[in-house]
């Protein structure tokens, strides 16, 4: 399933953000101004960024909101989106800029990032519920690993997520399991 250029950024800001919480034995990644530019050069939003410490701790507060997506379900992420789109005020409109054709903004450039950010994941999430895609929201599922992503494989059939070389850890771990049954 391809979703489309906007849509598909979107989301991978979005998991890349929830990716920066704390889990398992991994600690929060997006604690310094140094790490927002990273996250910022990873994934460009357009129109106003401070860059400043309020502005990091905004962006911050958002991450569980954002992770509440990959815990539900299709019919449980529509209240959620819904809640996330009025708390940004969303009106959404076309917009052409950068290089890039006709695509959606859902609020004023002017607007908080983390108020961007948030309305914007939760207009991509709108193309996922309504292509009835849910299944592709997922959270990794290696026994150590709790990061999010979104199955963009052909047949719908990735399970592991990109962050840790968890698809990779799980095959060995498999494969010893085996050998360690072969000769015992």
């Amino acid at each position: 399933m391809v979703f489309i250029r906007d849509t598909e950024l979107s989301l991978r800001a979005a998991a890349h953000l929830v990716n920066t919480l704390p889990g398992y034995d991994d600690e929060d990644t997006l604690t310094t101004l140094e790490a927002f530019d990273e996250y910022l050069m990873v994934n460009p939003y357009t129109g106003l960024i401070r860059r400043d410490g309020q502005e990091l701790a905004a962006i911050r507060a958002i991450r569980p909101r954002l992770r509440q997506l990959w815990e539900v379900d299709r019919d449980g992420a529509v209240p959620l989106v819904n809640e996330m789109l009025a708390d940004g005020s969303a009106l959404p409109r076309l917009v052409r800029h950068d290089g890039f054709d006709w695509h959606v903004h859902a609020t004023s450039d002017e607007a908080p990032l983390a108020t961007r950010i948030l309305v914007e994941a939760a207009m991509a999430f709108v193309d996922v519920i309504r292509s009835d895609e849910y299944d592709r929201v997922r959270i990794c599922s290696a026994d150590d690993c709790d990061s999010v992503y979104i199955d963009y494989s052909k047949n719908g059939s990735k399970r592991y997520c990109d962050t840790g070389n968890c698809g990779n850890r799980m095959n060995v771990n498999a494969y010893r399991r085996r050998k360690a049954r072969e000769t015992a």
